[in-house]
């Protein structure tokens, strides 16, 4: 018997090891990314927009297709999606790489999207379905901290690709990554999934598709066509259009893409409203600092990279400390105090100048790191015992498709206000006079999500909940 409970645990530390293999892959392209902006726009000739594009371009396929993704693994397999997932990312990757054109690359970037939308939510569905409630916060801990490992390693390796070889190596190499996550599923990952799944919801996955994406291109092309052109005011109709359909078609829906149900559990409402809030403040921001760093500050590309490994850190300490302090006393008190942090990040960056040591930014840096480390796995084990099991797919794909949808309104949003503020971020004093206003926008925004999880999330919600967890909580 003792032998048997071993040997279950190592296999359920085992299948964690294989799903991390996937997530580094995705999550190490986030920060590559940032890193090389400057180099893309240069080798490219790319537009300010056009740079918004290479980011959002990503996040909008992921978001959109992250609750059709869910769906997908719950019904078909969860290892089968996952593994369709890493080939579709790194055959994109390998396109992102070989662009020649900022079309082609912002092309490559939206199929890479769709990639990390079948690979995510499958990642953190298994997870569910392999640890029991009470050990499932360390679990999403670990995945937490393989996320900032890759965040950490990221900035300085794609650095390092693009100052020594070029920016297209920063794509490359997830390649290799890539083939290593193919073998690890198939040897490691047991196969599950949900016997209760209907149909895909089709409707709902244009009708959100098509409202996010028209809403993200009124913000981003607004400063380019004018705020009251007939083209921005008509992206914002359909935008507002396309969303109410949506959520017309999911309340009716027999089989919804996004069950509006789970929303009657009070701390999934909150953790999910809480993951937008987040990727909405900092998505931008890491945009920008990029940009600031490398642009104003004179920064190399290495030196970029290395100058984010402090907060990636302490992300990669603290946030499994999070999910076990999450698992005794629950993640209220945690994410509002992580979003507190994450205010108190942006204001400090936003009172940064044109000379800025790294003395001075170093402060900034280790708020955040510690910030987000609390608000981001305790919010994601709060949002995952707060749905049953079978459903574990598509209630990490809304948590995913939350942070995702924040995280490029978020350089959107960020990328309007320093385009009106600024009107030119090529010039040092528009572009820090737009810097300074859209981080002390984007501390707003945190702040709002303090009182949000404040509100919302349950205060002793833990790991001692058994199946009742499930329960829908009375409506806010």
């Amino acid at each position: 018997m003792t032998g048997r409970i071993l040997a279950e645990r190592d296999r359920m530390w085992l299948t964690l090891a294989a799903v991390s293999v996937g997530l580094f892959m995705i999550m190490l392209d986030n920060t590559v990314v940032n890193v090389a902006l400057p180099a893309i726009q240069r080798d490219l000739e790319a537009t300010l927009p056009e740079l918004q594009w290479v980011v959002t371009g990503y996040a909008l396929a992921f978001a959109a297709f992250m609750l059709i993704g869910g769906k997908v693994a719950d019904a078909y397999g969860r290892r089968r999606i996952f593994v369709l997932g890493i080939l579709v990312f790194t055959g994109a990757s390998l396109l992102c790489g070989l662009a020649g054109s900022s079309e082609a690359l912002i092309a490559a970037r939206v199929v890479q999207g769709l990639g990390a939308a079948l690979m995510s939510p499958a990642t953190l569905s298994i997870i569910a379905a392999t640890f029991p409630p009470a050990r499932r916060g360390v679990a999403v801990g670990v995945w937490a901290g393989v996320s900032a490992l890759a965040l950490a390693i990221g900035p300085l390796v794609g650095g390092l690709l693009t100052e020594h070889l070029s920016w297209h190596w920063i794509f490359f190499v997830n390649v290799p990554v890539g083939v290593a996550g193919v073998l690890a599923s198939y040897l490691l990952v047991p196969e599950s999934r949900d016997e209760t799944h209907e149909r895909l919801d089709l409707p709902g996955l244009a009708t959100s598709g098509l409202g996010l994406f028209a809403l993200t291109y009124g913000l981003i092309e607004a400063n380019t066509y004018g705020w009251t052109s007939t083209r921005i005011l008509g992206s914002f109709a359909l935008a507002a259009l396309a969303l109410s359909a949506f959520l017309v078609l999911e309340r009716v829906q027999r089989a919804p893409m996004l069950p509006l149900d789970l929303f009657r559990n009070r701390t999934y409402t909150g953790a999910n409203t809480v993951t937008l809030l987040a990727a909405l403040a900092m998505f931008g921001v890491f945009f920008f600092m990029s940009l600031y760093m490398q642009g104003i500050l004179g920064y190399s590309a290495v030196r970029t990279g290395a100058a984010f490994l402090p907060m990636t850190i302490l992300i990669i300490v603290v946030a499994p400390l999070a999910g076990r302090t999450a698992d005794r006393i629950g993640s209220r008190s945690l994410m509002t105090g992580g979003m507190l942090l994450v205010a108190l990040h942006l204001a400090y960056l936003s009172r940064l100048g044109v000379d800025a040591t790294y003395a001075e930014l170093l402060p900034g840096f280790l708020l955040g790191g510690v910030g987000m480390a609390l608000t981001m796995t305790p919010s994601t084990a709060a949002a995952t015992r707060a749905v049953p099991v079978e459903k574990a797919g598509v209630g990490a794909a809304v948590l995913n498709a939350f942070r995702q949808v924040g995280g490029s309104l978020g350089i959107a949003v960020m990328g309007a206000i320093m385009a009106r503020e600024a009107g030119s971020v090529r010039a040092p004093e528009a572009f820090m006079r737009g810097f300074e206003h859209a981080l002390q926008t984007a501390a707003g925004i945190a702040l709002v999500g303090a009182i949000v999880a404040y509100l919302l999330v349950r205060p002793h919600e833990g790991a001692g909940r058994s199946a009742r967890a499930s329960a829908p909580e009375p409506a806010a």
